[in-house]
C-alpha cells in the first residue's frame, strides 16, 4: 500500500464525472479538490458554515445528474438554528478555474426538522436514484430515539425530494402535506450510507 495523500476527517469522496477530480469533505468544514493522478490539491471557497461539533460539520458530497452540463453539485452540513442544530442540504455550482475553485449560487433545499440538542446522528448522506429524478436524503435521529416513529418530524428518516427540494410525487405520505409528505421511511437510528 502506498499512501496518496492524508486529509483532516474525511467524511465523504465523490469522483466528479468528466473531471480528473475527487471532490471531498472534511467535517470541520472544508471543501478539497483533489487530483490522484497528479496529488494537486484546491480548496473550495464558499462553502457554508457548519457547526463542528461531535459529528456534526461538513457532511455528504454528490454531482448533480446534470453535472456533466452544470457542474451542479449537491451538499450536506450542520447549521445552528433556533432549537438546536440540524442537517441541511443544499445544491450549487462548482466553478474551476486554474488554481482556484468555488461554490457559486448555493442554495438551501431542505433542513431537518425540528433542530435540537445534542451533538449527534445527523446522518445526512445523499444520493440520487439511477434515473436522476430524485434525491434520497438519510435524516439521523439525533439520539432522541422516539422522533424516529413521529411522521410529524423529519428525524429518523429516509427523506426523497426532486432535485429542487420538492417532495417526490408518490411518496408514501404525500397527501398529509409539511414535512411528513418528504418522507420516504422512517423508524431509523443513524443513516450513514446510501446506495443504489
Amino acid at each position: 500500500v502506498t499512501p496518496v495523500a492524508a486529509f483532516d476527517e474525511a467524511w465523504a469522496l465523490e469522483f466528479l464525472p468528466g473531471t480528473p477530480w475527487l471532490a471531498l469533505t472534511q467535517r470541520p468544514g472544508t471543501l478539497v479538490l483533489f487530483d490522484p493522478a497528479t496529488s494537486t490539491r484546491l480548496r473550495v471557497d464558499g462553502v457554508p458554515r457548519v457547526v463542528d461539533a461531535g459529528q456534526g460539520g461538513l457532511g455528504d458530497l454528490v454531482a448533480g445528474p446534470t453535472f456533466a452540463t452544470d457542474q451542479t453539485v449537491y451538499l450536506s452540513w450542520v447549521e445552528a438554528g433556533q432549537g438546536g442544530t440540524g442537517a441541511a442540504v443544499g445544491r450549487a455550482r462548482l466553478v474551476v478555474e486554474q488554481d482556484a475553485a468555488r461554490l457559486d449560487g448555493l442554495e438551501v433545499l431542505w433542513r431537518q426538522a425540528p433542530k435540537t440538542s445534542g451533538a449527534g446522528h445527523f446522518a445526512h448522506r445523499l444520493a440520487f436514484s439511477p434515473d436522476g429524478q430524485y434525491l434520497f436524503v438519510s435524516s439521523g435521529d439525533r439520539q432522541k430515539m422516539q422522533p424516529a416513529q413521529d411522521l410529524d418530524v423529519t428525524l429518523g428518516k429516509i427523506v426523497r425530494l426532486t432535485p429542487s427540494g420538492e417532495p417526490a410525487p408518490g411518496n408514501p405520505f404525500a397527501d398529509r402535506g409539511g414535512v411528513t409528505a418528504q418522507v420516504w421511511s422512517y423508524g431509523h437510528r443513524n443513516p450513514l450510507g446510501l446506495a443504489f
